[in-house]
């Protein structure tokens, strides 16, 4: 029975992880379970799988669900913080760790899980996106191993030969093509943009995702930061990423090989898949997501991204042809012109404005160490959050 720790174990990928675990509870078993302020969600989780610890982001969070524990009889311990997720993400007794902290706050723990040589089913999309050329080296330094859990990534993986680290060329593949569904505006009038609401931005097609992953989606910055995460997963230049529109989310991606063979990976569109496959690897474990019917899906489509509609995935090559401190600015400045739209204090096309702006106004670094890359992702916050209430200020909501 090997043991499990999850980072955001109430978020979305989180309790996708827990349902397919609770199919198997002769294979894994919880050691460790982290949330951000959802008490009573991580009270349910505990009551249920009895993990070692259980980590909150505050004190005073952490404080109630010690409580709650305490009235229950549950005897997991209860910690809080950075300290705490680092504890959780190391701790001896979990082979694996499934990092699904939404954000650049899930850089440092899933840094901490590396660094123990953990088997990492990695979610987070920052570690990568912020630390990439640093994050890797970790990785090969401690022996650790990446799945990845994205369901592009993860196609990715299931077609793509053993061993990428020569390149691309050197295994025979001549391109890496993402899919994506092009979210609820693909096909929306241009001029409707600058008024689509939050609710109408959260409301994905296809997949159940967080509020800020949908949004991500909405604007195919998403998209651009899996273009980012495939360059340092498989070790591919960027001109040999392509993105391939496909609405019906059915195919979750392709490889393409130098003889004319594409593989791909197909499926319904549920994250219970990728997680399987990435606990269980190289075996396979049944997942709770139904058998595919293709006479019901009947057709495949596929297009071209409009970069004038999804300005996101422009500044997503760009920022990664750029290198160094580029992709620790987007991000950072995504994460606030997000936050920003979900609070209604910023329209939908001014998200992919605001990024640009912060990428035009903070000069690019090498990224050399951490720290380099934590100052720039909290310079690029500060910059972000002028550059919105400069855009707010001279012509309301924008």
């Amino acid at each position: 029975m090997k043991g499990l720790t999850i980072l955001g174990s109430t978020g979305s990928i989180g309790m996708s992880t827990l349902d397919v675990v609770a199919r198997h509870r002769d294979k894994y078993r919880i050691v460790a379970l982290t949330a951000n302020r959802d008490v009573d969600g991580m009270l349910v989780q505990c009551e249920r799988f009895t993990p070692e610890i259980a980590v909150m982001a505050d004190t005073d969070s952490a404080s109630r669900l010690a409580k709650g524990l305490s009235q229950r009889s549950i005897a997991t311990e209860v910690l809080s913080g950075l300290r705490g997720l680092e504890i959780a993400a190391s701790i001896p007794s979990a082979e694996i760790v499934m990092a699904a902290i939404v954000g650049a706050a899930g850089l440092l723990p899933t840094l901490a899980a590396v660094r123990a040589g953990k088997r990492l089913l990695l979610a987070n999309k920052e570690a990568l996106v912020v630390a990439g050329h640093l994050f890797m080296g970790e990785v090969e330094a401690h022996g650790a191993e990446i799945l990845p859990i994205d369901s592009e990534h993860n196609a990715v993986f299931q077609c793509m030969p053993d061993d990428t680290r020569e390149g691309l060329k050197h295994c025979g593949v001549k391109r890496i093509l993402l899919t994506a569904s092009g979210g609820p505006f693909r096909t929306l009038p241009l001029e409707a943009l600058a008024t689509v609401t939050p609710s109408q931005a959260c409301a994905h097609p296809n997949w159940e995702m967080g509020r800020k992953i949908s949004v991500d989606s909405a604007t195919m910055m998403n998209k651009g930061l899996e273009v980012i995460e495939a360059h340092w997963l498989f070790h591919a230049e960027p001109e040999k990423i392509r993105v391939v529109l496909h609405p019906q989310s059915i195919i979750h991606s392709m490889v393409e090989y130098v003889d004319g063979s594409v593989l791909a990976q197909l499926g319904n569109p549920d994250m219970r898949t990728p997680i399987a496959h990435a606990l269980a690897w190289p075996h396979r474990i049944e997942s709770g997501v139904g058998s595919l019917d293709l006479f019901e899906v009947a057709r495949l489509d596929f297009d071209q991204p409009d970069l004038q509609r999804f300005p996101c995935l422009r500044l997503a090559y760009q920022a990664i042809q750029a290198g160094g401190t580029a992709c620790a600015i987007l991000n950072a400045a995504n994460e606030v012109a997000v936050d920003a739209f979900l609070s209604e204090r910023l329209a939908f096309i001014g998200i992919a404005a605001v990024v640009e702006e912060t990428l035009q106004r903070i000069p690019v670094q090498p990224a050399e160490d951490l720290e380099t890359l934590l100052d720039t992702d909290r310079q690029a916050r500060v910059v972000a959050e002028q550059v919105m209430q400069n855009r707010v200020s001279s012509s309301g909501i924008s």
